[in-house]
């Protein structure tokens, strides 16, 4: 890491912001409830723009993902559903921290969301994006197909796409559960990839086959990562919920 990064890295979390704040909130419960096992943090990139595509399988990811990426030096932020933006407490958390709101489909809701997504690639941020759009739907919890928006980010501003892959979240809290165990302590293992090689895809019109191939991409890689942490191979056929007669967003079971 170079002089420069280290600078850089410095400045990003000492300035005042309201994540401190979050953080102050957020970390003992975190740090309570689990210990972290980063793996290849060195391929986190220390500064900046990039996308950064993690897995989806609980409701708590983005807190895990934020809290890694926290501890890695970077200020998180997240395209979120815009429907969480109504809910009073957590819409106001989200507006103040500089989150971006999507709609279900995926897309960006508006015109101040684009220009913010927008500044953050200008002002070198890190901007996280699930690619899966929501929790996976695959049984075992492996990745299932993925949505375009994480390498349309990356292919229009011509920044990396960082995939990531964790397990143990889903021992604090379960798919779609309403409890959170804190003990005893668990391990969450984070595994940081080497960015995807998209170059095939720049300069190509980003339409549908473009955007699909690219995010199949993606979703390999993802996949890679949670299996060396899983130590275990993923199914050769990634789930795909139109195939299995599911939603694709919002709760598909009890």
């Amino acid at each position: 890491m170079t002089p420069d990064h280290n600078s850089r890295t410095r400045s990003e979390k000492s300035r005042p912001s309201f994540f401190w704040l979050l953080a102050a909130l957020i970390l003992p419960i975190m740090n309570l409830a689990a210990r972290y096992r980063i793996v290849d943090a060195q391929k986190f990139p220390r500064s900046g723009a990039f996308v950064l595509a993690p897995n989806h399988y609980t409701e708590i990811d983005p807190v895990v993902m934020g809290v890694v990426s926290w501890k890695l030096g970077r200020l998180p932020r997240f395209l979120a559903k815009a429907s969480v933006f109504t809910i009073p407490v957590a819409g106001w958390i989200l507006r103040k921290s500089g989150q971006i709101p999507v709609e279900r489909g995926g897309s960006i809701r508006g015109s101040e969301p684009v220009k913010a997504a927008q500044r953050l690639v200008a002002n070198g941020q890190m901007v996280v994006v699930y690619p899966e759009g929501s929790l996976t739907r695959d049984p075992d919890l492996w990745p299932m197909r993925g949505k375009t928006g994480a390498v349309r980010i990356a292919l229009e501003h011509d920044i990396p796409i960082i995939p990531a892959a964790h397990w143990g979240a889903q021992e604090i809290m379960g798919r779609y559960s309403k409890k959170i165990s804190l003990f005893p302590r668990k391990t969450v293992s984070v595994k940081i990839g080497d960015p995807v090689d998209l170059d095939r895809f720049r300069g190509r019109p980003l339409d549908s086959a473009t955007l699909n191939e690219a995010t199949a991409v993606v979703m390999d890689a993802i996949t890679r990562l949670l299996e060396d942490l899983r130590g275990e191979k993923a199914p050769n056929t990634r789930w795909n919920p139109s195939e299995h007669d599911q939603k694709e967003t919002g709760r598909f079971e009890a």
